[in-house]
């Protein structure tokens, strides 16, 4: 974990894959190389990725949103080896031909267009490797199928079903048993009982028929994107699965498919195409083969500073587990694997020479233009709040802009102020909106740090976004043993005191986590400029925390309407 400042408070763990030294040093071994625990802390990050912990049993490492390709062990495995052991790259996803088929009904070019599928023969699973592929499937839910939206995963035990497959679109009286049910649901019982159907019953808001796959028994498989039958279950016994993808975007699907497949290759298994035909009648088969992009040299070497041999462009695209193909009249092809969804633009093919290549061993220069700053308008005033937070003995800290309902609302107890900037594909449920307020994160960090001694007190100014616009907050927390809110009005005295704001009182507040009878609004010439309070302890517990806290959260914006800015 990162260290914010010099007592070791610790900050907000971002999303992280938690994988076993002893799995990742066995894939590695088996292509000869060395797992060198210390040069694998010190390389992994080059590759745009983050090491939150690196030790002997356990790396925790975080994966930024535009490499969903490393989102589990064995993809991450497959995509370090030619950036940290120079093994050959290998873009190619092998494919046997199948024999079986899935036809998909006309009926759902306006449900679900988009119906993929696959075989991987020859597996040996234990419980471990069904809680990775679990694990690396909802993963990609979020990070590719925006919540199953754009793309949704099913993986099935193909000893329980009988090919070929089809999917129909079927009213919502049908009937069948879904994964962790031992009797039959109706469609319309699954989506108002089943926790998987209520928490995604919304993708099929509005339709009179739903989608479902069957084999030719007749047999429910799949009921998506919502849940699997339960007689396909994917046991220890498994040793072949089948795959099937459905959703709306097809670069979105044929990735997760791909990464699946990926997964379980690098696991021992054979990969087996499915003949789908599309429910426009066209058919469609798993291609494993690169994808081949091209990009100007001269954008290239315009934006890194940086003039480049065809063997150092060689070099980065290898690392990056691509092949490069040669300079043609200033133009360079680059062959990507075709699971590489984050690869949209020839300006992502220039990141991916850059990383591969280095940033350290890129040209400096200097701007062209004039760059003469001017101060904010309220620079005066942030400053003033940041040195009078500084001297009552509080800590400055930064955490995430990103946030979610439950922080932000329900274990406050505040209503949203307005519309709520929701993001369009969170990669974990933890981040899935921009925050409207600071103090949530305040408790979650003093909640990551509660194995140190009291007191501790933080505080931070930073950006919430209100009505999809960008304002300006600041809070502070304090966990001590004693003090209560004659100690936290005698801080709010200070802080007021220290920027220069005269005539303030305090109004009776019942809105918040704030304790009943101890909390307040802090007003300025009739204007409201923020809260504070003694937190409620069920709102502590609420956040792990069993410690007597206070605080308050002021707005700038309005803090700055009130007050003269002594400068000026």
């Amino acid at each position: 974990m990162t260290d914010l400042c010099p007592t070791g408070l610790q900050g907000d763990l971002m999303p992280t894959i938690n994988v076993d030294q002893s799995l990742l040093r066995r894939f590695v071994e088996s292509k000869g190389r060395k797992h060198d625990i210390e040069d694998l802390a010190f390389r992994l990050p080059l590759m745009g990725t983050d090491i939150d912990k690196c030790d002997d049993e356990t790396l925790d490492i975080e994966i930024f949103p535009d490499r969903p390709d490393l989102l589990s062990p064995e993809t991450l495995f497959h995509g370090m080896m030619p950036f940290l052991h120079d093994s050959p790259p290998d873009p190619r996803l092998a494919i046997r031909p199948g024999t079986i088929s899935m036809n998909v009904s006309p009926e759902l070019s306006s449900i679900r267009p988009v119906i993929l599928g696959a075989i991987v023969r020859g597996l040996n699973i234990d419980e471990d490797i069904i809680k990775r592929l679990m694990d690396h499937q909802e993963k990609l839910h979020f990070a590719l199928g925006r919540g199953r939206k754009r793309a949704s995963i099913g993986v099935h035990d193909l000893a329980t079903i009988s090919p070929p497959f089809r999917v129909e679109a079927v009213e919502r009286t049908h009937s069948f048993t879904p994964l962790a049910m031992d009797s039959d649901m109706t469609i319309d019982e699954i989506l108002s009982n089943h926790p998987k159907g209520v928490d995604y019953a919304h993708l099929l808001q509005g339709m009179d028929k739903v989608p479902i796959i069957l084999d030719s028994s007749i047999s429910v498989l799949s009921f998506p994107p919502i849940i699997n039958g339960d007689h396909t279950t994917v046991t220890t016994k498994t040793r072949d699965i089948f795959i099937d993808v459905t959703g709306v975007d097809i670069r979105a699907c044929e990735s997760a498919l791909m990464l699946i497949c990926l997964q379980l290759s690098v696991l021992g298994g054979t990969i087996e195409s499915v003949r789908v035909t599309g429910c426009d009648g066209k058919e469609w088969v798993l291609n494993g083969s690169p994808i081949n992009h091209q990009v100007e040299r001269n954008l290239v070497e315009g934006i890194l500073g940086n003039s480049f041999t065809n063997d150092q462009i060689e070099d980065a695209i290898r690392r990056m587990g691509g092949v490069y193909n040669g300079d043609t009249s200033g133009m360079l092809s680059i062959s990507m694997p075709r699971w590489r969804f984050d690869i949209l633009h020839p300006i992502d093919l220039v990141e991916e020479i850059a990383i591969g290549h280095g940033y350290d061993d890129l040209a400096h220069d200097v701007p062209k233009a004039p760059l003469t700053a001017i101060p904010r308008i309220d620079g005066h005033l942030r400053r003033r709040v940041r040195e009078a937070l500084q001297g009552l003995g509080l800590i400055q800290i930064q955490s995430l802009t990103l946030s979610n309902d439950s922080d932000q609302f329900e274990l406050m107890r505040w209503r949203a102020e307005g519309a709520i900037t929701r993001m369009t594909n969170p990669i974990t449920t933890e981040h899935t909106i921009l925050r409207q307020n600071i103090l949530p994160g305040l408790l979650r960090l003093l909640a990551a740090n509660r194995h140190h001694d009291l007191p501790q007190g933080v505080y931070e100014l930073g950006t919430v976004v209100i009505e999809h616009k960008n304002r300006d907050r600041f809070a502070f927390l304090i966990a001590e043993r004693s003090g209560g809110f004659a100690s936290l009005r005698g801080r709010i005295q200070g802080l007021m005191r220290d920027i220069g704001c005269t005539g303030w009182s305090l109004e009776t507040n019942e809105t918040g986590p704030w304790l009943s009878g101890r909390s307040a609004n802090i007003v300025v010439n009739g204007q409201v400029v923020g809260q504070c309070g003694e937190i409620d302890p069920r709102v502590s517990e609420s956040f792990d925390l069993k410690v007597p806290m206070s605080g308050a959260q002021f707005d700038m914006i309005a803090l700055s309407s009130v007050i003269e800015d002594p400068v000026h």
